[in-house]
């Protein structure tokens, strides 16, 4: 049996299937650990949930921004990217069974040595103390106040964790960490603005995974959301997003012992 973590697919569906035979990959063997972001700007975001959700327990998936996006969307949020691609899933006969299906994924997921998150996790959490916030955003994705939540979820403020937030500004930190963040100060102020490479960091602030005495650091992060970084391997993190929607490339990573596969976007 093989892990493969796939970057961010954002609707690259021919790319996708190009990988997935690239890798051999067989549902019945192997695994498929997936970033988030599987749709928006891309061409076929309705092919490629459709073929996720295919997969059943072959695949493991964290919400990125995007899916989020698509989340809100559905829920009525009104204000839409003027780059979106998401019509054909909204407009989909299935597309309340690809919704429900999609909102169950959690921002989080911890197995062995590895945390599989879309963006990153603040400076000042454990592992385990992540894992806990997860669950509560995953509560309310799949709660009663499901709808309020996704409405409320927009925004940059608060920009810092405290352990005192409560209602949605707690839960929209949680979001914007892990689902958001590129980078932040040593003390965990989000500059979620900043879309840049990494030496183009805002005044006061550096990559989130370059923070010193990052309390995650006790496990490797598998992530995406940064194009701008690239495909990035360093100890204790593996960054995949090497922008298959913008003409690059979509990566994977076999998490058995590091060889790498890519196709172009």
């Amino acid at each position: 049996m093989s892990t493969y973590a796939i970057g961010d697919i954002q609707g690259c569906y021919a790319a996708l299937a190009h990988l997935l035979e690239r890798i051999a990959f067989d549902p019945a063997r192997d695994r498929l650990w997936l970033v988030g972001d599987l749709v928006n700007r891309g061409p076929e975001s309705l092919r490629v949930l459709r073929l996720l959700r295919a997969l059943g327990d072959a695949a493991t998936i964290v919400l990125g921004n995007h899916d989020l996006y698509l989340l809100m969307v559905a829920a009525g949020h009104s204000r839409r990217d003027s780059d979106d691609t998401l019509a054909q899933v909204l407009e989909a006969p299935d597309c309340d069974d690809l919704l429900h299906w999609l909102a169950r994924w959690p921002l989080l997921h911890v197995e062995g040595a590895h945390v599989l998150v879309h963006a990153g996790l603040l400076p000042g959490w454990t592992v385990a103390q992540a894992q806990a916030l997860s669950d509560e955003v995953g509560a309310a994705l799949t709660g009663a106040h499901r709808r309020e939540f996704l409405l409320e979820l927009a925004g940059n403020r608060p920009d810092a964790w405290s352990d005192g937030l409560q209602g949605w500004e707690r839960l929209r930190v949680i979001v914007n960490a892990c689902t958001r963040m590129r980078f932040c100060t040593p003390d965990g102020r989000m500059a979620l603005r900043a879309k840049g490479p990494p030496e183009q960091a805002p005044a006061d602030t550096l990559p989130w995974f370059q923070v010193p005495d990052r309390l995650s650091r006790s496990h490797t992060i598998v992530c995406g959301h940064w194009s701008a970084l690239g495909f990035h391997r360093v100890p204790g993190l593996i960054a995949l997003d090497s922008g298959a929607v913008w003409g690059g490339k979509l990566t994977a990573v076999r998490l058995e012992d590091g060889q790498v596969f890519q196709v172009p976007g």
